[in-house]
C-alpha cells in the first residue's frame, strides 16, 4: 500500500484543489457526440505534454462502439494513472476530450491524414499547446511475436504459509550449470501484476530479462489477487514483507540457485518491503532498493502535491496554501478516529477546497482516505527498523523521479542505514519514477519513440549484484 494505490498522484488538475482519490472505475460514463463526416480515432494517441520543467507522456485510448460513439480513455503513466474515463465530443475534424477527475481537457483538430491531432490542453490556470501522434491499437488476436531468450523460463507456485496463500510467477534462470546468484523483484504500489506493468511499459519484466541474460536468476510474481497469485491485496506494507520472504524461501529450494547471494530488488513501495524483511532473521545476502521512500507517509502526501504544483508552474502562494489545507486534511485523519465523523469532516473540506467536486465524488474521495490502507500509509515510517538492517544496499533514485523526491528520501535512507557500513547510494541524471530515461534516449520502434528500462540503472544494478556475489 502506498500513496498511489489511492490515486493522490492523480494527474495534474486535481491537485490545484485537493488530493481527490475517488478511482477511475467509480465514474466510467462516457459521452460522445458522433457525426457521418468525423474522422476515425480507433486507437491510441499520445503525445507530450509540456510542463515547467519538464514533460509527461498522455495517452488516449479511443475504441468505437457499435452504436458509432467512441469509449476513451487516458493514461499518464509518471502519474501512474491508467484508464481514467474521458468523455468525448466529435464534430468534423474537431475532437473535445473531457477528464473530469483532473479538471481538464484537450481541444484538438485532426490532419487530413488522421495520424496528428492539433490542439490545446487546459485546466484552471494552465493551458499549453499539445500534439497527439496516432497509432493503431495492438492486434487482440494476433500471435505475439517473441524470439526465445537465451535462459530458461519457468512457472513457479509458491506459498506464504504465513497467510496461507498461493502465489503464482515466473522464475528465469541462465544458460549454464550454475548456482547462480538470484533476486526476488518486488512490485511498487498496490495490486500489480509480476512485471510491474504500468500502462504499456513493464519495469519488472524488462529488469528480469536483463539480468538473466547476464548471469542472475531471477523470480517475479504476481501481488496478492493478480493474475496467478491467490488471495486479496494487502492491507499495509509490513504484510508484504511475508510475501517476498516466501519468494526467497522458493529460491532456497532451487538446486540452481546460490543460497549465499540470494537477495531482494523492490521498486518504489517493493524497495521498503526488501528493506524491511532485510530487518527480520533469514534476511537476503543483499537488497537494491529503487526510488524507495524515505519519509514518513503524510509527509510524502505533501511533498508530491507540492511537487506536481510546482511542475505545473504554480505560483509558490498557491503551492503554500494548499500545502496547508493538504496538511489540515491529514491531521482531521490523524486525530478523528471515528470513520463516520472523520469521513463527513473530510468531504466537506474536499468541496470546500473544490467547488467542482460533486457530493459522490467527495464522499468516495473521503472513504478512501480513511481507509486502514490510507491511515497506515500516513502512519508508516519507512526509517523505523532499518538499524537491524545489516546487509549491503544499494539506493537507487532518479533525478526526474516527480514521485518520490531524490534528494529527500534518499538522505532519509541513509540516516536510517547509518550504522550499515554496506550501503552504495547513487542518482541516475533524467530518470524518471519506472526507471525510464530522458525522452531522448528512448529507442525508435515503428517510427516512434519507445520508453525503455534506463540502461545505466540497469546495468547499475547488475555490476553491483556481481560485486555482492565475488564477496
Amino acid at each position: 500500500m502506498t500513496i498511489n494505490t489511492f490515486r493522490v498522484m492523480r494527474l495534474l488538475g486535481a491537485f490545484l484543489c485537493c488530493l481527490a482519490c475517488a478511482p477511475a472505475s467509480a465514474r466510467l460514463a462516457n459521452a460522445t457526440a458522433h457525426v457521418a463526416d468525423a474522422p476515425a480515432l480507433d486507437g491510441l494517441w499520445k503525445g507530450q505534454l509540456k510542463v515547467p520543467g519538464g514533460q509527461l507522456e498522455v495517452i488516449f485510448r479511443f475504441v468505437k462502439l457499435t452504436g458509432g460513439e467512441y469509449f476513451a480513455t487516458m493514461d499518464v503513466p509518471l502519474q501512474k494513472v491508467s484508464r481514467m474515463a474521458v468523455k468525448t465530443e466529435v464534430k468534423g475534424d474537431t475532437v473535445r476530450l473531457f477528464a473530469e477527475e483532473a479538471n481538464s481537457r484537450f481541444v484538438g483538430k485532426v490532419s487530413a491524414d488522421g495520424k496528428q491531432m492539433v490542439g490545446q490542453w487546459q485546466q484552471p490556470g494552465f493551458k499549453v499547446p499539445m500534439t497527439l501522434a496516432f497509432s493503431p491499437l495492438p492486434a487482440m488476436n494476433a500471435k505475439n511475436v517473441r524470439l526465445t531468450p537465451p535462459y530458461r523460463e519457468e512457472e513457479a507456485t509458491f506459498s506464504n504459509l504465513s497467510t496461507n496463500t498461493r502465489l503464482g510467477g515466473m522464475l528465469t534462470i541462465p544458460a549454464g550449470p550454475g548456482p547462480f546468484p538470484a533476486v526476488v523483484l518486488l512490485s511498487d504500489a498496490g495490486p500489480q501484476d509480476r512485471d510491474g506493468t504500468v500502462g504499456d511499459f513493464a519495469p519488472l519484466g524488462l529488469l528480469a530479462d536483463y539480468l538473466t541474460r547476464r548471469g542472475v536468476a531471477v523470480l517475479r510474481f504476481d501481488d496478492r489477487g493478480v493474475g496467478k497469485s491467490g488471495g486479496t491485496p494487502a492491507v499495509t506494507t509490513a504484510d508484504l514483507v511475508s510475501d517476498a520472504q516466501a519468494g526467497l524461501n522458493y529460491l532456497r529450494t532451487r538446486p540452481e540457485i546460490d543460497l549465499a547471494h540470494l537477495g531482494l530488488v523492490g521498486h518504489g513501495e517493493g524497495g521498503n518491503v526488501a528493506l524491511l524483511a532485510a530487518a527480520q532473521p533469514l534476511p537476503p545476502a543483499y537488497v537494491v532498493a529503487l526510488a524507495a521512500y524515505g519519509l514518513p507517509g503524510r509527509d510524502i502526501v505533501v511533498q508530491q502535491q507540492a511537487t506536481t504544483l510546482r511542475t505545473l508552474g504554480t505560483e509558490n502562494a498557491q503551492i503554500e496554501a494548499a500545502t496547508k489545507r493538504q496538511q489540515a486534511m491529514l491531521e482531521i485523519i490523524r486525530q478523528t478516529t471515528d470513520n463516520a465523523q472523520a469521513q463527513a469532516i473530510v468531504a466537506n473540506m474536499l468541496k470546500q477546497n473544490n467547488a467542482a467536486i460533486d457530493n459522490a465524488t467527495a464522499q468516495s474521495s473521503a472513504a478512501e482516505m480513511t481507509s486502514p490502507r490510507y491511515r497506515y500509509f500516513l502512519a508508516f515510517n519507512p526509517v523505523e527498523k532499518l538499524s537491524a538492517v545489516s546487509c549491503p544496499v544499494l539506493l537507487l533514485n532518479g533525478t526526474s523521479d516527480l514521485t518520490i523526491n531524490a534528494d529527500a528520501n534518499l538522505n532519509a535512507l541513509k540516516n536510517g542505514l547509518s550504522k550499515n557500513k554496506g550501503v552504495t547510494v547513487k542518482k541516475l541524471q533524467g530518470v524518471n519514477h519506472l526507471f525510464q530515461p530522458d525522452q531522448t534516449k528512448w529507442p525508435i520502434i515503428n517510427g516512434q519513440p519507445q520508453p525503455n528500462f534506463s540502461p545505466e540503472a540497469q546495468e547499475t544494478i547488475r555490476e553491483w549484484i556481481v560485486e555482492q556475489a565475488k564477496k
